[in-house]
């Protein structure tokens, strides 16, 4: 687990893929790492356990709480990089599909008309071919516009086109094509949560 950035106020990670960002049913996260370093240490949001990438957490009450409501207020901008199975056929696009909590198959959500409204923009970086058997997929850029749970797995996956190695949204060739979910939290834009100064957070997508 890399440090990006750190002062006194925060502290910018990148999450590796299979480690859960909060503590839950296993007894290895990215908190329980952190606390062990860090006196205080304040979530602010979270990344699936399988999605891998830059993180941020307020290292003060005061910190958190201003990074938090930055995104409750969609002050932050995100972009994710992800290989999805198949040839997207247009170089750019958007996902405006509601979506709501799957509850007899949680943690799963599903698109359904009474579920929240969650947008999501995609555009194509390029095509390419993965694994020994040369299975052609799309590279992508993905910017949510809404914060929903799995927006970006479920919404890529109603489009026809799932995240590769994705074991909630995607069946097959496309489940089967990669050990781990291709879905990488690439940039942060954030404010610094007490000189409000605008930052820029990075990190390459490991796949």
């Amino acid at each position: 687990m890399q440090i990006l950035y750190r002062d006194k106020h925060m502290l910018v990670i990148n999450k590796p893929s299979g480690l859960l960002s909060q503590p839950g049913s296993l007894t290895d996260s990215v908190v329980h790492r952190l606390e062990k370093k860090f006196s205080f240490l304040g979530q602010v949001h979270r990344l699936d356990m399988s999605t891998s990438g830059v993180m941020v957490f307020g290292l003060s009450k005061k910190s958190q709480s201003n990074l938090s409501i930055q995104f409750q207020d969609r002050t932050t901008f995100k972009v994710y990089e992800a290989i999805v199975y198949g040839a997207l056929p247009c170089p750019k696009g958007q996902v405006n599909l509601p979506i709501r909590c799957d509850w007899p198959n949680r943690p799963r959500q599903e698109i359904h008309h009474e579920g929240k409204q969650s947008l999501t923009h995609w555009q194509l970086i390029n095509h390419e071919e993965i694994g020994p058997k040369k299975i052609l997929c799309s590279r992508i850029s993905l910017i949510p516009h809404t914060g929903r749970s799995h927006q970006l797995r479920i919404h890529m996956s109603a489009m026809g086109f799932p995240i590769i190695g994705d074991y909630f949204y995607a069946q097959g060739t496309a489940l089967h094509a990669s050990p781990r979910l291709k879905l990488h939290a690439r940039s942060l834009h954030i404010n610094h949560p007490i000189s409000g100064q605008r930052m820029l957070f990075e990190s390459n997508a490991p796949f």
